[in-house]
């Protein structure tokens, strides 16, 4: 069977569009999240947005209009507890992770039971994308990247030397909250393609491969948006070739890019 047909698909269609503009959000916040130290955010609201897929799915909801607010909400309670000092980021991130979890296994035990529904919010699936989530997902997915480019000098700002922009008078905590707010957003979108356990590779993957080739932030973001599209492409085109989990081809095309740049880094 060609390459070239899955692109007669419908779902394959949805998917490599909503893919494409997932991976673009993820690579451009992944990035800023990786420079601050807080790269594991996207794993821990992984693990919100599966207790709460969990829910929708349980009582017959909406899964993207229920899962986006909480999942946002839960990355504005993560900012608080970490500015807060009581909680470091990392014990922070693994108490709301773990805890979301733990309610979305229980809920799911006590309902449906494990069925191919909730089995896909874990690993991902690109037949779990109906036409109004593929709409809602790519309104959200454009929302978010405009945002980040009009925003991008400020963004730059508390991601390089926080204190120094808010001695120059920036809204630092604003911009920190916007930030995990696009960031929750952008996993909740994802992680229907590729899983809450996978979703994070994303935001990660990407911007490290581009480190080792980038020095400036600019060039850092603008290779790893590159990295993140093609790698997804790819991915999608070995998970149609070789009938394989969608997510984990993503991520498998991710590690070998990581692994070229790395080796291409040490040689310049």
């Amino acid at each position: 069977m060609s390459l070239l047909s899955m692109f007669s698909y419908h779902f394959m269609q949805r998917a490599l569009l909503v893919g494409v503009l997932v991976s673009l959000c993820a690579a451009l916040l992944g990035v800023s999240l990786v420079l601050k130290r807080y790269s594991m955010i996207g794993d821990g609201l992984s693990h919100v947005g599966f207790g709460a897929l969990a829910i929708a799915s349980a009582f017959h909801l909406a899964p993207l209009a229920v899962a986006v607010p909480v999942v946002v909400a839960a990355a504005i309670v993560l900012l608080r507890i970490r500015g807060s000092g009581r909680v470091k980021g990392d014990a922070a991130i693994a108490i709301i992770s773990s805890s979301a979890l733990a309610i979305g296994v229980i809920v799911v035990s006590v309902t449906s039971g494990m069925n191919t529904e909730v089995s896909s919010y874990l690993f991902g699936s690109i037949l779990s994308l109906s036409r109004g989530d593929t709409v809602l997902s790519v309104i959200l997915s454009l929302a978010v990247i405009a945002v980040f480019l009009l925003l991008y000098p400020r963004l730059f700002a508390v991601t390089f030397d926080e204190t120094f922009a808010r001695a120059t008078g920036a809204r630092a905590e604003l911009y920190n909250t916007l930030l995990a707010v696009l960031t929750a957003i952008t996993v909740v979108l994802g992680m229907r393609m590729m899983g809450a356990l996978l979703i994070s590779s994303l935001i990660i993957f990407p911007a490290l491969s581009a480190m080792r080739l980038c020095r400036s932030f600019r060039g850092v973001i603008l290779c790893a948006a590159a990295i993140s599209v093609v790698c997804f492409v790819l991915g999608m085109a070995a998970s149609f070739a070789f009938e394989t989990p969608s997510g984990a081809s993503v991520v498998v095309m991710d590690l070998l890019a990581f692994a070229i740049c790395s080796l291409a880094g040490k040689k310049n």
